[in-house]
C-alpha cells in the first residue's frame, strides 16, 4: 500500500495489512479531512516506511491524547499520524491510493454521525 500527498513529495510505504480501520465523526476529523467523517487505517510502526519532508501539528483529543498529524509542507496534506495512546502509524484512507483502501470495521464517536449518513454493518463506539 502507498499513501502520498497531493503533490507526491511525502509518500509512507508498507507491505502489511491494517491492523484496524475506522471512520470517526469527531469534530477534529471532520475538520482535518472537510467531510462528514474520517477513514482511518492503523499500521504497525515497523511496517510504515515514510519517505520526504513533512511539518507536523500536534493536538490533544476528545479523550486526552495527543495527536501529531505529519504533513506535506508544500500541499498540506496528512500522509500519517501517530497517538500517544494507541500504538502504530495511522494513514488517512483520502491518502492511500483507491485500490489499497480497505473498508472500515468501526464507526467512531457515532453519536456524531450525521443522522443522513448510514453505515451498517459497522462495530459502534460513541
Amino acid at each position: 500500500m502507498k499513501a502520498a500527498c497531493a503533490c507526491g513529495q511525502l509518500t509512507a510505504d508498507t507491505s502489511a495489512e491494517p491492523l484496524r480501520c475506522v471512520v470517526c465523526h469527531c469534530h477534529a476529523c471532520r475538520t482535518r479531512t472537510g467531510s462528514a467523517f474520517s477513514l482511518n487505517t492503523r499500521f504497525a510502526t515497523d511496517a510504515v516506511t515514510t519517505h520526504g519532508t513533512s511539518k507536523s501539528f500536534t493536538r490533544t483529543g476528545d479523550e486526552g491524547s495527543r495527536i501529531t498529524y505529519h504533513f506535506c509542507p508544500d500541499c498540506g496534506v496528512t500522509v500519517w499520524y501517530l497517538n500517544d495512546q494507541i500504538p502504530g502509524v495511522m494513514i488517512p484512507g483520502g491518502a492511500l491510493a483507491p485500490a489499497d483502501l480497505p473498508a472500515p470495521a468501526l464507526s467512531v464517536y457515532d453519536a456524531r454521525r450525521p443522522d443522513w449518513l448510514s453505515l451498517p454493518g459497522l462495530e459502534v463506539m460513541d
